[in-house]
């Protein structure tokens, strides 16, 4: 019998608020697990319309193997805006979680149970006309009342579910629990042919222990994660197929020769006191997640040289100046941290003439083909254009550029982030090479994303371009 592996690190990830994961984070972890041979690997809901939804279609264009699970939230429009984010996608589930214990209906949603079977209908029944793979996550499941339990599955079945999640939200059940309740859903019959899926709680050290006793009731799809106690540890049901998956007839996807190694670079991002410093793609605004910049308006001169050499760059006097009054100017008005700085670095500093000028661009990205950039440019009063394709729209539009100009400097940075609120919010890029050892950090804003990525990396070419011939 082969199972299933649901692997939840990414959204449990994007639910820490001390510690969130960044763009380049999300899709670093999501490569590892498809490497791994993850079968399904699962996201939080989209909380930024722009940013999240740019980062599910760069992960699912990556994806080689494993599918993409979204979870659409508990109301029409999430669903709705969950599905059109994610229509591209070559592969892709999308989740509806709802509470089914008394209480959590109560206290969490407001509903009495025929609310909650209604809602249940309805969100499963409109995610399955918006997509082919639709799972139902029944939370709390492990206090619900059996009887409504069943009511609950059958009713997601019958709307078009193809898997139903048992959650074992308060972490209270051993393995003789949970095997007793996985037999008795499927004796029911509520199931139906839907994939029987179990996500247990490691609260009590007995995750693994319980996901191994849900298989053994029937279960066909167990969740995993890495670094995290809500669900079972992916390195240990990972040595448990390894030393009793034949013993067991039981066999999955996963990688076994390289899951240590796979497991171990997933931990880098996941740990909670990791340092920042490595994984510069953050997203989230108004964080600033490196220790030891921290300016105000009482800061003097050198204490802004300072920390901008600690940030990597190396500025002429004049352009040291030119981000002083910028700094100031700030500081006024707020605390300037990492980013903050990063950003009147790349505005105030070497600002030069452009060699090339962003004309136009056009963006694929779609099912079934790869995302494709087309760039114009401007250069000397004449257009060039070029076509690449990439992983995700902004690696195509960055390789678009690296054709035009011929030249590939290291990126070195790349964030991205919401600076107003709204359908028709500002994104702001910060795109930062490096050339002969030396940080060049470029700025752009648009309402679109990919635009604001594209301008951020021409204002960092053009400092080092005009750097280069004026040398």
């Amino acid at each position: 019998m082969k199972i299933g592996i649901t692997d939840v690190t990414l959204r449990e990830g994007s639910l820490r608020r001390s510690s969130a994961l960044s763009f380049r984070e999300r899709i670093e972890i999501a490569k590892a697990l498809d490497r791994l041979g993850a079968d399904v690997i699962e996201t939080a809901a989209i909380e930024d319309v722009k940013t999240d939804s740019l980062a599910l279609r760069t992960i699912g264009a990556l994806l080689k193997h494993s599918v993409l699970s979204c979870d659409a939230g508990a109301t029409k429009e999430s669903v709705e805006m969950t599905a059109k984010a994610t229509e591209s996608l070559p592969r892709r589930r999308l989740l509806v979680s709802l509470p089914v214990s008394a209480v959590q209906m109560e206290y969490l949603r407001h509903k009495k149970p025929e609310g909650m079977i209604e809602t249940i209908g309805e969100l499963v029944g409109l995610s399955r006309s918006l997509c082919d793979d639709v799972e139902f996550a029944a939370l709390d499941a492990t206090r619900a009342e059996p009887a409504f339990l069943v009511r609950a599955v059958k009713t997601a079945v019958d709307a078009g579910a193809g898997t139903v999640t048992l959650c074992d939200t308060a972490g209270i059940m051993l393995p003789d629990g949970w095997k007793e309740l996985i037999s008795s859903l499927i004796a029911s019959g509520a199931a139906g042919g839907a994939r029987v899926c179990a996500e247990c709680s490691d609260a009590l050290g007995m995750a693994t222990a319980n996901s191994f006793a849900c298989v053994s009731a029937g279960a066909s799809e167990v969740k995993t994660s890495v670094g995290s106690v809500n669900t079972a540890p992916l390195a240990s049901v990972a040595r448990v197929m390894a030393a009793k998956g034949q013993e067991l007839s039981l066999s999955c996807s996963l990688d076994m020769t390289s899951v240590h190694r796979g497991i171990a670079n997933i931990v880098r991002f996941t740990d909670p006191h990791r340092s920042k410093e490595d994984n510069p793609f953050d997203t989230t605004a108004g964080k600033d997640d490196r220790a030891g910049v921290l300016l105000d308006g009482l800061s003097e001169l050198e204490d802004v040289k300072k920390a901008v050499v600690d940030l990597g760059y190396d500025l002429s006097d004049d352009d040291i100046m030119n981000v002083w009054d910028a700094f100031r100017r700030v500081a006024d008005k707020k605390k300037v941290g990492t980013k903050e700085l990063d950003a009147i670095v790349a505005s105030a500093a070497m600002q030069v003439p452009a060699t090339y000028t962003l004309e136009s661009y056009i963006i694929n990205s779609g099912k079934p083909i790869d995302a494709t950039a087309l760039v114009v440019l401007g250069k000397n009063g004449r257009t060039e254009r070029a076509v690449s394709v990439g992983d995700g729209p902004i690696d195509a539009a960055f390789l678009a550029l690296e054709q035009l100009t011929g030249r590939h400097y290291e990126l070195d940075e790349f964030e991205i982030r919401a600076v107003t609120e709204g359908a028709e919010a500002m994104g702001d890029a910060l795109v930062k090479l490096r050339s002969n050892g030396r940080l060049y950090a470029g700025r752009g804003i648009s309402t679109d994303i990919i635009g604001a990525s594209i301008r951020a990396y021409l204002n960092a070419l053009n400092k080092i371009v005009y750097e280069e011939e004026n040398a």
